[in-house]
């Protein structure tokens, strides 16, 4: 079976991606930290790790974006998974019970429009893991608060689920990566995330984008993060539709390379949907 690391506690989303992604016969391996899931597949004690990086409310997540940088891991898929919060509580609570309401702040803060018409007085508590707010329900018997997790987390745990659906938009999706310690060659439609940086010249930047513009390369994704030896330069994390052993792709990474100070490819990989 394969093992995939992943932040959380067990019933987080990224587990349920990496289900979603490989199916159930998977061994999930729970880490505390983005740190520790890079480590884990590092060292070998997980042969794929699978973190968020981008979701469709609330943005890019930065923290792994850096972390894509400091270790020689490749990208060798992405899931993006659709976010389902749901109001969980434990056996026999019922939602005049509820006084609390404990999740990650970023839960809370997407169901907060529900949040006020079903329970207009309870207290928002935040935590540092959604299935962790659920795993503490049980664990510490809290019968007067509710979680917002995952159906994942509350068939894991035994809990209630109380109300479904308590995000406030239906378009809430995160985007995940599934990272190895040796690439893949993708079959059929793929996706290539590459970083560099530019020279600080006037056009630098239009310069590099535009070997992908002449090949009609379509570019996906464009985020940039402080360069962290360098003050006020940047990095620019690139995905584009194709894959590194596409000609036209290959290409267009050899021009780019002519042109930036420095450049890595972080991974050629299926296109998710």
């Amino acid at each position: 079976m394969l093992t995939v690391a992943f932040q959380g506690e067990r019933g987080a989303y990224s587990e349920a991606a990496a289900v979603e992604y490989y199916g159930d016969e998977v061994t999930p391996l729970p880490c505390p930290t983005f740190e520790e899931v890079f480590a884990a597949v590092t060292e070998g004690r997980a042969q794929r790790g699978i973190v968020p990086v981008e979701n469709s409310l609330a943005g890019s997540i930065h923290r792994n974006y850096d972390l894509l940088l400091r270790h020689d891991l490749t990208i060798v898929g992405e899931v993006q998974s659709r976010v389902a919060h749901h109001l969980i509580v434990l056996p026999g609570v019922v939602l005049g019970d509820v006084r609390r309401v404990y999740s990650h702040p970023q839960a809370l803060a997407q169901c907060e429009g529900n949040l006020r018409r079903l329970l207009p007085d309870a207290e928002h508590v935040p935590t540092y893991d959604t299935a962790g707010s659920v795993k503490m329900l049980r664990e510490e018997n809290i019968r007067d608060g509710a979680a917002l997790a995952s159906r994942r987390a509350a068939d894991i745990y035994g809990m209630t689920v109380l109300h479904t659906a308590m995000e406030d938009s239906p378009e809430n999706y995160t985007r995940f990566l599934l990272l190895a310690r040796e690439p893949v060659v993708p079959d059929g439609a793929a996706k290539t995330s590459i970083v560099f940086s530019t020279r600080n010249v006037p056009g630098a930047l239009f310069k590099c984008l535009a070997v992908f513009a002449l090949r009609d390369i379509d570019l996906t994704k464009i985020e940039s993060r402080p360069a962290r030896d360098r003050r006020w330069e940047y990095l620019f994390y690139v995905d584009f539709a194709g894959s590194i052993h596409e000609t036209h792709c290959r290409n267009a990474l050899n021009h780019l390379q002519e042109l930036t100070s420095f450049f890595r490819v972080l991974g050629s990989y299926p296109r998710g949907v």
